[in-house]
């Protein structure tokens, strides 16, 4: 079977435009509105600032790497061990900053633009349809082997963190929040 050179050109074009598409999801994505408030799952995060709605996976062991990467596959994972939206103490929440443009569109986009958030800015948490507020107070990048943080809080606080620079797992990222 012989191709033609128009067949050749038209399927050069298609991929083209295919490959534009997928490299323009994480720019193009952030920026379509979304939904604020979850629907339908027990436990949820949203940051309106940065259009992120995402499910909340609970009783994730951050120190398991086969069970935190199957767990931020279906959405932001919570520390086991740390509390829970709705409960006292410090809750811990941790997500992926980048990927693969399939996985930007189902699992990664809360936390790909995480850098942005500044002082003031809310977070809201969900729990059985339940909404607790959260207000940015500060941020910091550290060492990925650092977990000082964890050891001495013990305050009602809500932790996010994901690897930085986006892209990277040079740092970790994290965004502290206070009850509204």
């Amino acid at each position: 079977m012989k191709l033609s050179t128009k067949t050749i050109g038209n399927s050069l074009i298609a991929f083209s435009a295919l490959g534009f598409l997928l490299l323009s999801l994480p720019f193009i994505l952030p920026r379509l509105p979304q939904q604020t408030k979850p629907i339908g799952n027990a436990y949820a995060i949203s940051i309106p600032k940065i259009n992120a709605t995402s499910p909340i996976v609970v009783g994730v062991d951050p120190w398991n790497p086969t069970e935190y990467r199957n767990a931020l596959h279906l959405g932001v994972a919570q520390a086991k061990g740390t509390a829970l939206p709705g409960q006292k103490g410090m809750i811990y929440l941790f997500a992926h900053s980048s990927g693969s443009p399939w996985e930007i569109l189902r699992t990664n986009l809360p936390f790909l633009r995480l850098g942005e958030l500044t002082k003031g800015d809310m977070v809201m948490l969900f729990s059985h349809g339940k909404e607790y507020p959260y207000v940015v107070a500060s941020k910091k990048i550290v060492s990925p082997t650092d977990v000082s943080y964890l050891a001495k809080n013990s305050n009602n606080e809500l932790i996010l963190q994901t690897c930085w620079p986006p892209g990277t797992d040079w740092k970790r990222l994290l965004v502290f929040a206070k009850p509204s």
